[in-house]
């Protein structure tokens, strides 16, 4: 069933953001396996989820839907029961889609659910978090930089600038792990984006 959630989840990706592309979510189906092998898990479940977690990105980035995830839960909903899915996978994969966004309220009630929250926000840290940040903000126009507006300044929620969303949200992401496997990664994967963060600073004044 796996393969077959998986094919029909990539038709969903035509004309999606890069920063939400379906390399993200290849990516996120390679952190799912490595931290899925530390835990007794439904891979069923957890993979089904991985795959059809973005699946309505594309409609929320054109202005069709206003949660991706909320709307994504019910057409995986189809798509699972088109493929024969008994009605507990698609309950326990419709809650990991809803769960795994950050900026609503459902929070995780199963290691499935858990281990996507922690491999989606894995791939917003680190080196590819950082260019999903600066390449995401590109698209929407959202000023790269402004040194007139230092983060601590910035009473926005998400950031005004990319640089201020990576310290709202990117250095933010070590602390809503949910696993001790995601948390490991995601504490070196947090070091490098505040490494990141101090030298831009430096770079952005001119220092050497």
């Amino acid at each position: 069933m796996i393969d077959e959630v998986r094919e029909r989840a990539r038709t969903y990706f035509e004309g999606v953001s890069p920063a939400h592309d379906w390399h993200h979510v290849r990516r996120v189906a390679r952190l799912a396996e490595t931290l899925a092998a530390e835990y007794d898990v439904d891979e069923r479940v957890l993979f089904a989820g991985v795959w059809l977690h973005d699946i309505g990105r594309a409609r929320e980035d054109r202005g069709e839907i206003e949660d991706h995830a909320e709307w994504g839960a019910v057409e995986a909903g189809e798509i699972l029961r088109d493929l024969d899915a008994d009605s507990d996978t698609v309950a326990a994969v419709q809650h990991c889609i809803r769960a795994h966004r950050y900026s609503n309220d459902v929070e995780p009630e199963s290691r499935e659910a858990e281990l996507l929250c922690d491999a989606d926000n894995l791939d917003a840290l680190g080196a590819v978090g950082v260019a999903r940040c600066f390449c995401y903000g590109g698209e929407l126009g959202s000023p790269m930089h402004d040194p007139d507006l230092p983060p601590e300044e910035d009473d926005s929620t998400a950031g005004r600038t990319q640089f201020n969303h990576l310290h709202k949200k990117l250095l933010a992401l070590p602390d809503r792990m949910y696993t001790d496997a995601g948390r490991e990664i995601a504490a070196e994967r947090g070091d490098y984006v505040a490494a990141f963060a101090e030298r831009f600073e430096r770079e952005a004044r001119g220092e050497v």
